[in-house]
């Protein structure tokens, strides 16, 4: 019992204590924590007791108490701070952990008390959250092949097993091309570049032990590279770079990896009756059908294409008129566009991006859910896993609610992108545990470390998804904060983005980092007259994304995904100077694992939504209606997933809306 992730934690919170945890200690406490988890489903079923919801469904939900501690803690340094070693482990773990899931699923006695107490659920006298809890636990073991036997008990075994070894893989595939590609840029190079850009290169730069600037393929660089170098060749070579991630040939090429995926996961599909990995995947959303995504998808990609190719004629005049020859190419939008929204909008990126101070910006949001939900954050000094990370103490009226950390910059040991994940969820049963959330982004350094506005964007998002966490009131963990449908879950934090262009925030928090002095009031009037600036482009590249993804998990798996993603590109009529968000070397989101696949979508599903939600503060005149926040934490923010997704939101807004919303919200039609 020397191993600190095995001890009790006389920590404040009972935060892990990151100061005494060595990578050596993950192993055995896991092993210790996968042991101990294996007797406690055992007791479960193998109680000669007859099964009642107490010995059978509060018992699994009060098992594993031990490995959600160890995984909790392994996971989030090892998505956020990597080394050789927690790599090692990660593919370890992952197939271990599949087969203990299958092993769960697959056990018969357990499968049967559950299905006995289905169908006795009528006499059980359930209250209406443990009524869904039963549930949501019978159909994700049926989902997962408990009602399988023989050689598919087995096979779907194997997939699963395969499956969590191919996302691991994947994963670090990614990070290492991440890790390892960066462009040396000469003095001459900066010409053009703003300052925030060129501090940020130069902090890049000594990351990797180099006495010069560098750019990377963190979008916090790559994206403001292109949008200031006015090298063409050199936005060429990062736009490539950048876009070729996963894809690039030799050990850390994703394709094929990609290619087996897709294949396990038909067969897997398969082996429960489903005609498409797309079909089982979308049953439990509340899409819940792959026709009903698609017909999203194209209500919203044709006026995007159509705006996106009338701002490619633009930019390629702009092109041109630089005496430059040629079509517009994709490394060529960004900077045209930044240009252009200089010239309609008199908007400047490096003259904002002083305003948007990450710790200003922290502020506001913590601000802004005090204002809605009377949350208060102190600062904690305790260790975490990094340097870079910094803690809070979330209460209201002087109760404790939850602690929550940030992690913000980027480097070479943290994967890219943003997301908020829990350590330690919230629950009720079997004892009272308040949430451990954790915000992860890529931000570039700098003192002070300067945002985009998108990077504000993107901390408000991320902020949205633990407030879905931090506010959970529910019994039961396996239904607290994000728990919730896939094309649900995006809706706290799209919804919370909204708040960032609140006039009154960024007046307030939008102060210049060397004088202090508040956005100027024309500055702030640009910010928000430019907000759908190039929405054209950026649904065109989400959309093609979601596109391909459901289009993957439909049919017959490819045999050349790249193949197939070029001819799904071709059918939609892709405009040529834009590509995926995510081409599928990189696309984490629908490979790393199933949590996206066939869900890419979600995030303009759950934007119908926000674009809607948003609408009953702006009704009441008042972004801040404390009726309105009540409501908005009643019926969304408390209840996880323990009631349907669409019933939830009609209890909140009394009816599910409309695309117009969205569209109108994006001001891809007049509003």
């Amino acid at each position: 019992m020397t191993n600190p992730l095995l001890q009790d934690w006389n920590t404040p919170f009972e935060i892990a204590p990151f100061d005494r945890i060595a990578d050596t200690d993950f192993a055995p406490a896991f092993d210790a924590a996968l042991a101990a988890h294996k007797d406690e489903i055992a007791a479960i079923a193998d109680n000669p007791e007859p099964p009642t919801f107490a010995n059978t469904i509060e018992a699994m939900e009060a098992a594993g108490h031990l490995l959600d501690k160890v995984l909790g803690t392994f996971f989030t340094v090892a998505g956020a701070d990597s080394n050789e070693a927690r790599e090692a482990l990660q593919r370890e773990f992952s197939p271990r952990l599949a087969a203990h899931s299958a092993e769960i699923t697959g056990n018969k006695a357990l499968f049967q008390r559950i299905e006995t107490l289905w169908q006795d659920r009528d006499t059980l006298d359930l209250t209406p959250e443990q009524a869904r809890v039963l549930m949501l636990t019978r159909r994700g073991f049926v989902r997962s092949g408990a009602a399988l036997t023989g050689a598919e008990d087995a096979r779907m075994t194997e997939i699963k097993s395969r499956l969590a070894v191919l996302g691991t893989e994947f994963t670090q595939n990614l990070l290492g091309d991440e890790r390892d590609w960066y462009m040396e840029l000469s003095e001459d190079d900066l010409e053009g570049l703003p300052a925030f850009l060129v501090a940020a290169a130069r902090e890049a730069g000594r990351d990797k032990g180099l006495n010069g600037p560098v750019i990377t393929t963190s979008r916090s660089l790559a994206t403001p590279f292109l949008q200031s170098s006015p090298r063409r060749d050199l936005r060429e070579k990062v736009w490539r770079a950048f876009t070729s991630r996963g894809g690039r040939g030799g050990k850390t090429d994703n394709r094929a990896i990609a290619a087996e995926i897709l294949a396990l996961r038909k067969e897997r599909a398969a082996l429960l009756g489903y005609d498409s990995f797309a079909e089982y995947k979308l049953e439990t959303e509340m899409a819940g059908t792959p026709t009903a995504v698609r017909d999203l998808l194209m209500a919203v990609w044709t006026p995007a294409k159509a705006r996106a190719e009338a701002d490619a004629r633009v930019l390629e005049q702009m092109l041109h008129a630089d005496g430059q020859k040629g079509p517009l190419e994709p490394w060529d939008w960004h900077y045209y566009a930044a240009k252009r929204r200089r010239a309609e909008h008199d908007m400047d990126e490096a003259e904002l991006k002083p305003y948007l101070q990450l710790d200003r910006m922290i502020e506001a949001a913590f601000t802004c859910a005090n204002r809605l939900f009377g949350l208060e954050f102190a600062p904690l000094d305790i260790p975490l896993y990094h340097p870079d990370c910094r803690a809070w103490d979330v209460t209201r009226n002087g109760r404790h609610i939850a602690v929550f950390i940030g992690d913000y910059f980027a480097r070479g040991s943290k994967r890219s992108g943003a997301w908020c994940s829990a350590m330690r969820g919230q629950a009720k049963f079997p004892q009272e545990q308040a949430p451990v959330v954790i915000n992860v982004c890529n931000f570039a350094k700098g003192d002070p470390a300067l945002l985009s506005y998108d990077d504000a964007r993107t901390l408000f998002h991320e902020f949205g998804h633990a407030l879905h966490q931090m506010l959970s009131d529910v019994t039961y963990e396996s239904i607290s904060g994000t728990s919730v449908a896939r094309d649900f879950v995006e809706l706290p934090s799209q919804l919370y983005e909204h708040w960032l262009e609140v006039p009154e925030v960024l007046r307030e928090f939008a102060t210049h980092a060397e004088t202090g002095e508040p956005m100027p009031q024309d500055m702030l009037d640009k910010v928000l007259e430019a907000a759908n600036f190039d929405q054209g482009f950026q649904t065109v590249e989400y959309v093609a994304s979601a596109l391909v993804d459901l289009e993957f998990h439909l049919g017959d798996p490819p045999a050349d995904p790249m193949q197939k993603q070029a001819e799904i590109l071709e059918q939609i009529g892709m405009p040529r100077a834009i590509a995926m968000r995510h081409a599928t070397p990189h696309f984490a989101h629908v490979f790393s694992g199933d949590g996206y696949s066939s869900g890419y979508y979600s995030y303009m599903w759950s934007e119908v939504m926000d674009a809607d939600a948003f609408e009953a503060f702006r009704e009441v005149g008042d972004a801040f209606d404390a009726d309105t926040a009540k409501a908005l934490e009643a019926n969304i923010l408390s209840t996880g997933g323990s009631v349907d997704a669409a019933e939830l939101y009609e209890r909140f807004r009394g009816r599910l809306p409309g695309v117009e919303a969205l569209l109108k919200g994006r001001g891809l039609i007049a509003a």
